[in-house]
């Protein structure tokens, strides 16, 4: 990993450390101009160009802890990429779509996502701390008026109370994690009031662009509503600076099972020695590598896609050289709604009558009988 080195902001704004970590400072005080984003980074002519086309479509915002982070120099920061458009995110490829997962077609009520039998996704906001320019949900998150406490609330949450089959749910959005603490509160309360839902899982991003946001009283109120699980975005081993280690450690000592999700991106992480060490950082701070996505077909995102051969290659070079824990399952989600599909590499080499021909990591060739069985 490289050496971490935090670009300082405009000393004519000078910062305490009590404004520096406060997580409502760092949302009040987000980037999203160019001549904010100046006092961090050194624009290039096309950052500059996709930052003026996003106004209106979708918001370029990220927070002064995570800017501190990026290379002021480089357009090729594995950060910076991630939260700072470029010319290229207006280019529309022709199989490029703006629900690529069919989420739309799959809400029977605002705010939920009813694809799997037993599972609805909850949407309670469109809020981020920092806006990944690669977002499955580029068409809706952004617009940070748009939150559904009140009657859609009651309507998704009453969605879930009559579908007695569902008994997981997963809120995100936006990033749940952004509520008041009381907010936060009354949504884990109704949800918890629901017998047949058994399963709460949270996915956030907050630990990575606003550690600070992982307050003691916060990690305290979640602990009411046990189990409760939560699923962190992470992309790359930059981003786990000692902030967002001690984030992920007071989580995890708060007794919720913490789990990974990356995504695939050229130029980013598309390397087996940057997944892998991301994988290792993450197990050290108890955040177990969940899934590894290939960049979903939204619109304008073809130069963050890699060909589905890389996150194979990736993984077959992870399985067997490193922990078991370590190795995310490498999922596609279908685009127009088909829900996650493992994409693995093919280990098995033939099948006759009751023999099967496996190879192992190394290439070694072994024969399982299954007439034993």
């Amino acid at each position: 990993m490289e050496t971490e080195t935090r670009n300082k902001p405009n000393p004519q704004k000078p910062v305490d450390a009590d404004q520096w970590n406060d997580w409502r400072w760092q949302m009040r005080s987000r980037l999203s101009s160019i001549d904010q984003l100046r006092e961090y980074v050194n624009l290039t002519p096309s950052e500059e160009k996709g930052i003026k086309m996003a106004t209106g479509r979708f918001p370029v915002a990220l927070t002064p802890y995570f800017a501190s982070l990026l290379d002021p120099n480089n357009p090729r920061c594995p950060l910076r990429k991630q939260v700072i458009p470029t010319a290229r995110e207006h280019l529309v490829s022709p199989h490029e779509m703006v629900d690529p997962l069919g989420e739309d077609s799959h809400s029977p009520v605002p705010g939920i996502v009813h694809r799997y039998p037993d599972r609805v996704l909850l949407l309670p906001l469109n809020m981020c701390a920092a806006y990944c320019r690669y977002c499955t949900r580029s068409r809706w998150v952004g617009d940070e008026n748009e939150i559904i406490f009140g009657p859609r609330l009651d309507a998704a949450i009453d969605y879930i109370r009559k579908n007695k089959k569902i008994r997981d749910c997963l809120i995100s959005g936006g990033d749940p994690l952004l509520f008041s603490d009381r907010r936060l509160e009354e949504l884990l309360t109704r949800l918890r009031s629901i017998p047949h839902l058994e399963f709460i899982r949270i996915g956030t991003r907050v630990p990575v662009f606003l550690p600070m946001r992982i307050t003691d009283e916060l990690v305290a109120l979640m602990k009411k509503f046990q189990p409760l699980w939560v699923s962190i975005h992470f992309n790359h081993p930059k981003e786990l600076t000692p902030e967002v280690k001690a984030a992920c450690e007071k989580l995890a000592d708060g007794g919720f099972p913490l789990g990974s999700q990356t995504v695939l991106l050229k130029g980013v992480n598309d390397r087996v020695e940057i997944i892998k060490k991301l994988a290792h950082e993450l197990l050290k701070v108890r955040v177990r590598p969940y899934y590894l996505y290939q960049c979903d077909p939204v619109q304008g995102t073809a130069h963050f896609r890699t060909p589905i051969s890389k996150g194979i290659e990736i993984i077959e070079n992870m399985r067997g050289h490193t922990t078991g824990y370590a190795v995310p399952t490498f999922v596609v989600d279908a685009p127009g709604g088909g829900g996650k599909v493992p994409m693995m590499p093919n280990y098995v080499v033939s099948k006759e009558e009751n023999v099967l021909t496996v190879r192992n990591y190394a290439g070694n060739i072994y024969q399982y009988h299954e007439n034993d069985v």
